[in-house]
């Protein structure tokens, strides 16, 4: 299904980008191009849609970002009001920012406008903003719907749509939204297509965006396995308050982010920990976008030790340093699990990735084993083990399973 879409690209020199956007990429220390960069920029300058499997932390954000910025830059033109040139839908607030601040670092010498579109906040600078008219909009549905649907932006003058996360989209519900969308805007248009899976309703959503586009599919450079030091730890559920506590008197694990099944739980771990001296936030869909933004900020500038996460809330955590990943709570979608672990052992950097699990969540386990097709080496020096468990004798991961549609995740 995916192919490479062109010869190897060793420098961005190669790709002929305008003055503006490579003094932007020298002043931010671009020189390389990553491997979804190389491939997807090419194609995209010369107008082509694109599917990209692609995980996090490939650097897919400049791989759509920069060839929008050069095809505007090559067409000067003012965007009508209440209009936008391009649309980026992200399915975070979170991740919203993190892209809006990309285009803004990568566009900084060119004058464009651009707006991001969230919940949460209010609603008047962004109404502001979009009834000027902007370059580009970077949105999650649910704000950027209630804009349109009061008249304060128009997407009939779009000509770069890109859909980022679409798993992500599918999981927390948003397909009736994006389907809206796409009935908004024009049939002339390029199209993105991002996600770091590709079950077959992503690829059903992607044959109804996309028209004859260039597939590319990039593994990072290296694997989690290879980077990342997993082990699972198998302890009762009441002890895992006990064991998180224990694990962060090591001095090594200096950059913590934990993950939790629910919103409620996240805000349960992270009050103990404060309780016993540990400077812990918590994140998740329930706290205002103030909160959560004061929240990453604290955890990225070193003011807080350990992050407390649903996995809803986790999509926008792009934070460097990350020494290690907790699972509290197993999820119950395999590929959460990777998005989690994916956090720690970013820019080339190793990390080690800890999983607590429960009697319940063996089945977890196993799915998320079937995925990786291979087993989590497990530890067993710890205290607070699960009595009789024997970790000898465990059956070889098995090819993934077909599913019957994907399990909810379980209030996140």
């Amino acid at each position: 299904m995916f192919q490479m879409s062109h010869a190897p690209i060793n420098s961005f020199d190669q790709l002929n980008l305008c003055k503006p956007l490579r003094k932007a990429l020298d002043g931010l220390g671009y020189q390389k191009p990553t491997p979804v960069q190389a491939r997807a920029i090419p194609p995209l300058l010369k107008g082509r849609d694109l599917l990209g499997c692609s995980q996090t932390g490939t650097g897919k954000t400049a791989a759509f970002a920069l060839p929008i910025l050069q095809k505007f830059s090559a067409n000067r033109r003012r965007p009508a009001r209440r209009s936008t040139r391009a649309l980026v839908l992200t399915p975070t607030r979170e991740l919203a920012v993190q892209i809006s601040d990309s285009f803004r670092d990568y566009g900084r010498h060119m004058g464009l406008k651009q707006v991001v579109v969230y919940g949460g906040v209010g609603m008047n600078p962004q109404i502001r903003a979009c009834s000027r008219g902007v370059d580009v909009v970077v949105a999650t549905p649910g704000r950027l719907l209630d804009l349109i649907g009061r008249g304060y932006l128009s997407l009939d003058k779009l000509e770069v749509f890109v859909l980022d996360e679409a798993d992500r989209m599918l999981d927390m519900g948003f397909l009736p939204d994006i389907n809206r969308l796409l009935s908004l805007i024009p049939q002339q248009r390029q199209s993105l297509f991002f996600s770091a899976t590709m079950p077959p309703a992503i690829a059903k959503l992607a044959g109804n965006i996309l028209t004859d586009p260039v597939k590319i599919q990039i593994t990072p450079a290296a694997t989690p396995v290879e980077r990342i030091n997993q082990r699972v730890l198998f302890v009762a559920q009441t002890d895992k308050r006990a064991l998180l506590g224990e694990m962060l008197k090591d001095d090594q694990t200096e950059r913590v982010l934990v993950f939790t099944r629910t919103k409620h739980g996240a805000d349960r771990v992270a009050r103990q920990l404060a309780a016993g001296q540990v400077r812990a936030e918590a994140i998740h869909g329930n706290k205002s976008q103030n909160a959560r933004q004061k929240a990453l900020n604290n955890f990225r500038n070193g003011r807080t030790r350990v992050l407390v996460a649903t996995d809803i809330a986790s999509r926008g955590i792009d934070v460097q340093g990350i020494t290690h990943v907790i699972n509290y709570d197993l999820p119950n979608e395999p590929e959460s699990y990777v998005h989690r672990i994916g956090r720690t052992a970013r820019a080339g950097n190793h990390g080690v990735a800890i999983s607590f699990c429960a009697p319940k969540e063996r089945s977890y386990l196993r799915d998320i084993e079937r995925l990786m097709r291979q087993s989590v080496p497990v530890e067993d020096s710890r205290p607070y083990g699960v009595s009789g468990y024997k970790p000898r004798g465990r059956s070889k991961p098995r090819a993934p399973r077909a599913r019957q549609g994907r399990r909810r995740m379980a209030a996140a």
